[in-house]
């Protein structure tokens, strides 16, 4: 499990639950930083907000709110290092790319893949793609990707060598040619890790000494998009005139300004933006007609409670701090109501409801029960006790939620949770360590509850990574998923079945008895829907994804941006096609 934070803006990049924690222990990552950069200029703001197109921006180009500078922007676009321009992911393109929304893959630059048994993938590589340079694009430049990130294992972001054995390519004529994976064992989800991976052309980068700390600042790929001016305080990006997929491509140029505030987006005419925003109908969507906003869930925000402290490690103290919750409340106070409660199986709902085992009642829906919590907390040792829930000694149960500080909308739910708690009787504290202590908190079990995520578009790997003992490790020792270190034989055999099998149908059955794991276990303790917070404007651009056609996330960030580049439409017919 990645420690997700869909409450708030996300950095630049963000690593789902399809990638790997085993190769970078970033707890807090994926959706959590720009959670300090909440500006309090919008925050009940009464004075009305408009925004217009700034005239001197062309109908064919956007501007887009999807890098930061800090307060200068790099040359940097290098697609392995942490701290790369986000832009540096429409330039360079993966094998498939995955919808994080509901973990389906669109074929890119493999035009599709097989896996004949559960420790092979054959990965069809695409032909007549080029480089933005000119150079063919060839099945060698897949290889030798893989062969440099094995090379330099920092560059391995998604942990793909973690699961491969080898590689060949393989030319089968008007089959085309084919990379052939073999993994180092039956691994048959690893392919969704493995195919996450960006493709760069070794024409390029076989040549450098040092690619694990190259900026890569005159970049070369096969994406929709190429380097046009750079400046510490902007830069823009012009269609790739060699693009596979160039009659797709109608937005011409886009300009990524290094300021990006709020109140920038706001003002100042943004076309895209991926931004947690206070009360967005009243800033955002009132400050132009033409403003819309999209806020689908991308992971589910629970309490993790460490599961080798007692009274946590009582399935049935687990079960009264469950039914003890008000999620309705807690969501609403947490998201301003924008986001939902959610169930308690991790999924994604509706867009994985394809996959939710039907004999769970209500979805995994927990309504709060006051009764049942304290008949489950009376089987763990507390009673209440004149207005307090007491152990047999007489003893206040008590204990600390740990979160970071400065993620205010996981405050106001940590917040509602003590709230809600104190009400029968619980003494509890609220630590906010700064980000990095937040993470070395979590990674090495120093808390008592946390708040922290699990699920995501990839089932099986969120499913892994919550609750495989694979991430297991004593308190004091780091590791980078399952944070609250939870053990079961059983659940680890599912997950084993599921690396053996490439039978969808039998795929869905391990999905439901893993969803009964966590509806029953309570290995964490499911609150509600974190948002993906987009942000755009239908004016100069239409098809944008939304709840009636979610076909991608409305992230300005990883790979999916290509989805939406290659759907959305000039508004204008009149504005021009080329530029």
């Amino acid at each position: 499990m990645t420690m997700q934070h869909p409450g708030q803006d996300s950095p630049h990049r963000l690593r789902r639950s399809g990638s790997n924690p085993r190769r970078k222990l970033t707890a807090i990552g994926t959706v959590a930083l720009l959670a300090l950069l909440l500006p309090a200029a919008l925050a009940g703001c009464s004075i009305k907000i408009t925004s217009q197109p700034d005239p001197s921006i062309p109908k064919d180009t956007m501007l887009l709110a999807a890098d930061k500078g800090t307060p200068m922007m790099e040359r940097n676009f290098n697609p392995y290092l942490s701290n790369k321009r986000a832009a540096a992911t429409y330039i360079y393109e993966p094998l498939l790319v995955t919808n994080a929304l509901d973990g389906k893959q669109t074929p890119w630059l493999a035009s599709g893949f097989s896996q004949p048994n559960a420790s092979t993938i054959d990965y069809t590589i695409r032909d007549g793609v080029k480089w933005s340079d000119g150079q063919a694009f060839t099945a060698q430049d897949v290889k030798f990707t893989f062969e440099l990130l094995k090379k330099y294992p920092t560059l391995d972001l998604q942990g793909a060598w973690q699961h491969i054995d080898s590689l060949t390519v393989e030319d089968r004529g008007a089959q085309g040619q084919h990379l052939m994976v073999k993994l180092k064992g039956d691994d048959a989800p690893a392919q969704s890790i493995i195919s996450l991976t960006m493709i760069v052309p070794e024409h390029i980068w076989k040549d450098q000494p040092n690619p694990d700390t190259w900026r890569n600042p005159n970049p070369v790929g096969t994406g929709p998009y190429t380097l046009g001016n750079f400046a510490a305080q902007q830069y823009t990006m012009d269609k790739n005139p060699n693009y596979w997929q160039a009659d797709k491509i109608q937005v011409n140029h886009l300009v990524l300004p290094a300021s990006t505030s709020q109140l920038d987006v706001v003002t100042k005419g943004f076309d895209w933006a991926y931004a947690y925003m206070s009360n967005v109908q009243g800033t955002w969507e009132a400050a132009n007609p033409g403003n819309k906003y999209w806020f689908p869930p991308g992971g589910v925000i629970s309490l993790l409670p460490n599961l080798t402290k007692a009274p946590f490690n009582d399935l049935n103290f687990r079960q009264g701090l469950s039914l003890a919750l008000d999620r309705d409340k807690i969501a609403g106070v947490a998201t301003e109501n924008y986001m939902q409660a959610a169930g308690q199986t991790g999924l994604l709902l509706p867009n994985q409801q394809d996959q939710l085992d039907p004999s769970i009642p209500d979805q995994g829906k927990i309504k709060q029960n006051t009764a049942a919590a304290l008949q489950a907390f009376a089987k763990a040792g507390y009673t209440q006790k004149d207005g307090k829930l007491v152990n047999d000694a007489g003893k206040q149960l008590s204990f600390s939620i740990t979160t970071a500080n400065g993620y205010s909308d996981w405050l106001r739910a940590v917040q509602e949770v003590r709230k809600q708690l104190t009400a029968l009787g619980v003494q509890v504290d609220i630590k906010q360590p700064q980000p990095a202590g937040y993470q070395q908190a979590i990674q090495n079990g120093d808390f008592d509850l946390t708040l922290g995520s699990m699920g995501g578009g990839d089932i099986f790997q969120g499913y892994n990574n919550l609750l495989s003992s694979e991430f297991y490790a004593p308190v004091g020792k780091q590791t980078a998923a399952n944070f609250q270190r939870f053990k079961d034989p059983a659940v680890d055999a599912l997950l084993d079945q599921y690396k053996k099998t490439i039978d969808p149908k039998q795929q869905t059955k391990l999905n439901y008895q893993l969803e009964q794991a966590v509806y029953t276990k309570l290995p964490v303790i499911g609150l509600y829907y974190g948002g993906l917070w987009g942000l755009y404007n239908t004016s100069k651009f239409t098809g944008w994804p939304d709840a009636k056609d979610p076909y991608a996330p409305p992230q300005t960030y990883n790979s999916t941006p290509l989805l939406v580049f290659t759907h959305l439409k000039l508004a204008d017919a009149d504005a021009p096609k080329e530029g």
